[in-house]
């Protein structure tokens, strides 16, 4: 039996991810207080924080299954999640400004009888950046929903010089492994029913 998916987030770009593997879903928003994660380790900050989310919404019939999700930028030992305001913001850019730093998404999925989780890293290089290119970005909106201030799927590209890793990791779902993950839990892409 093909089971319905279940989103436990509001993120517009995860909502298109699956959306783009044809994976239909339903939104059901978790309602929690991510403060109270208070680890500095970026895996498990993600990771707890997936599962927080995945386990604050109810499954309310048989053949459904959750998937939530927390993605961190991670840089010198620094957590950066969505920027508090425009100073933050400049500080994260800046600090990223001509350095590696690596991005963290941690995912949950859960049925009433099965649950997994894992964590996705990649690292992504930042070109020098100039007052003349951090200036007029952090003063747009796209730098605000975003952690590490920065959108690698919009406007923000023009700030990467390059990656490791998985691309779609850093949008905020690493979509090809959870695709084949959502396989076991009997949720599919449209047109394709069986697990490879």
């Amino acid at each position: 039996m093909t089971k319905k998916l279940i989103l436990a987030s509001s993120s517009p770009r995860r909502q298109e991810l699956l959306n783009q593997v044809r994976i239909p879903f339903t939104i059901r928003k978790p309602n929690i207080d991510e403060s109270q994660i208070i680890t500095h380790d970026p895996v498990e900050k993600v990771r707890q924080l997936a599962i927080l989310k995945g386990r604050n919404v109810t499954i309310e019939h048989d053949d459904e299954v959750i998937l939530s999700a927390d993605t961190v930028v991670s840089y010198n030992q620094n957590i950066f999640e969505k920027p508090k305001n425009k100073e933050d913001a400049y500080q994260m850019i800046s600090a990223l400004s001509g350095n590696v730093h690596e991005v963290f998404t941690g995912v949950l999925i859960r049925s009433l009888d099965q649950e997994t989780v894992f964590v996705e890293r990649t690292e992504v290089e930042f070109w020098p950046l100039s007052e003349e290119e951090t200036v007029p970005y952090i003063a747009t909106k796209e730098p605000y929903d975003k952690a590490g201030a920065y959108g690698i799927q919009s406007v923000g590209a023009i700030f990467v010089k390059q990656i490791s890793g998985d691309y779609y990791n850093v949008v905020g779902l690493p979509i090809s492994r959870a695709v084949r993950e959502l396989r076991g839990f009997s949720v599919y892409p449209e047109n394709d029913k069986n697990p490879l």
